[in-house]
């Protein structure tokens, strides 16, 4: 199974760019012709979040005129910079944004690899949190298929990535999550968006990945002093996540645009 995530797409109005010089929805353009072009073709994409910039409908319908582009099915979930209502207007036939009145979590079904998607964004607020009955509808989820292997999707990370101004606003309400997933060997792998980066680390025992936003990185800076973050125009790109039987999830870093090559060793 083959499993393509783009976060952080922040798309605008049409024709608006942020910061004045990043335009979000040609880079979407740009990472969704990646992921199409991939051979073997991904068997679904996840979008983990900040899908649009304001969670306004018009961005969103934006964000759909790009992902319906995509040639495999797609997933949504919100970060912090979206809006539950607003998703639900414009991807209204996605039936799985309507599967709970409060939060948009759910699973993928039909995969060999079961694929949980969470929703970690708190109104109003940068940071996000899983509290008591999102981690309740999880501890059921991964109850019911105790020998499944699984992995697991949502926008904040739980751990610290060493860059200050975006570990301040990760996911909190974290201790519980790790006490669960301490329960459940088959959960293989955790990854989130939100920090712009790739990032890898070890966390509860789990390999959690943060993928790379398609479009502007956070810059890197691991001074401890919290100063606000800066944003860099280093290559946008997605991640790859592949699951074997024999191998588990071998996660792949994508650049998304185009270079020379391959050429042949010789």
């Amino acid at each position: 199974m083959l499993i393509a995530q783009i976060s952080d797409c922040h798309i605008r109005r049409p024709g608006d760019v942020a910061f004045g010089r990043v335009d979000t929805a040609t880079c979407l353009e740009r990472c969704v012709a990646c992921v199409n072009g991939l051979s073997p073709r991904p068997d679904i994409a996840v979008i983990t979040g900040d899908l649009v910039d304001s969670a306004e409908s018009v961005e969103y319908r934006n964000l759909r005129r790009l992902l319906d582009r995509l040639a495999m099915p797609y997933y949504l979930i919100p970060g912090n910079h979206d809006g539950r209502e607003g998703m639900r207007e414009v991807f209204r036939d996605h039936l799985y944004l309507f599967e709970h009145s409060d939060w948009i979590q759910y699973e993928i079904p039909g995969f060999p690899l079961r694929v949980l998607m969470l929703d970690t964004l708190v109104p109003g607020e940068e940071s996000g949190m899983m509290d008591a009955p999102r981690l309740a509808w999880l501890e059921a989820r991964l109850a019911s298929a105790p020998q499944q292997p699984t992995m697991i999707f949502m926008h904040h990370p739980p751990f610290d990535t060493g860059v200050a101004d975006m570990d301040r606003i990760k996911c909190q309400g974290t201790d519980g999550l790790a006490r669960l997933l301490a329960c459940h060997p088959q959960v293989l792998k955790i990854s989130c968006g939100h920090v712009h980066r790739a990032v890898q680390a070890m966390w509860a025992g789990k390999p959690v990945w943060v993928a790379p936003s398609s479009a502007h990185q956070i810059a890197l800076d691991l001074n401890a002093e919290r100063v606000p973050a800066q944003y860099v125009l280093e290559p946008s790109g997605f991640l790859l996540h592949l699951w074997r039987a024999d191998l588990g999830v071998v996660t792949h870093y994508c650049v998304a645009d185009r270079y020379p090559g391959p050429y042949p060793f010789e």
